[in-house]
């Protein structure tokens, strides 16, 4: 559902840069190329950008910032807002594409650069961000799914000891009990659980 929505509006881009002239070439060429942008000078902007509500699906942030650095706010993009980002910089150090590969940079540009430098790697690290976000939630169904097959054990478990009865018996009784109560066995099965864990 929340990929359908992406896929149905412009993807949204923030661009994050201290130097104004950047901002306004990237900012009208991203634009130009059919994306939503929002620009900020600083890390304080971004954030107030974010407070606000704005929710990028990619954000294009300069390594060197006055006050807090780039890096350091790519790391709080990444850990609270899970928003992937791609780094810019005059400076192609190794240190500095290491820092930022570190920290989940889906992309390391050295300035200066042009609209159509940047677009075959905002539409890369899109795609990208896309993958991340598909495996991040298979990853999640799984878990819960690992959970559910879990209690389901554990609820059997207990069906064993209090009626007296087999694996298979006491995994129909359970199977039974959920189609009775039209619930999905895992709910039923956590049910059992937390009645067991009360007594």
């Amino acid at each position: 559902m929340i990929d359908n929505l992406i896929a149905s509006r412009p993807h949204r881009i923030m661009l994050l840069d201290d130097e104004r002239l950047i901002l306004v070439t990237l900012g009208q060429g991203l634009r130009n190329a059919g994306f939503e942008v929002q620009t900020a000078e600083s890390v304080d902007e971004a954030e107030d950008l974010l407070s606000s509500g704005v929710r990028p699906d990619l954000a294009i942030l300069d390594v060197n910032l006055p006050g807090r650095s780039g890096l350091e706010f790519a790391q709080r993009l990444r850990e609270l807002d899970q928003i992937p980002f791609i780094m810019l910089s005059a400076y192609s150090e190794p240190r500095f594409v290491e820092q930022a590969t570190k920290i989940g940079a889906l992309g390391y540009m050295v300035k200066p650069i042009d609209v159509d430098q940047l677009l075959p790697e905002v539409h890369a690290a899109l795609a990208r961000a896309g993958d991340l976000r598909e495996l991040r939630q298979r990853r999640e169904q799984l878990q819960l799914a690992l959970e559910h097959e879990r209690d389901i054990s554990v609820a059997v478990g207990l069906l064993m000891m209090q009626r007296q009865l087999d694996r298979q018996a006491a995994f129909e009784f359970l199977r039974q009990s959920a189609r009775h109560q039209r619930r999905r066995i895992g709910q039923v099965a956590l049910d059992l659980i937390r009645e067991c864990d009360s007594v």
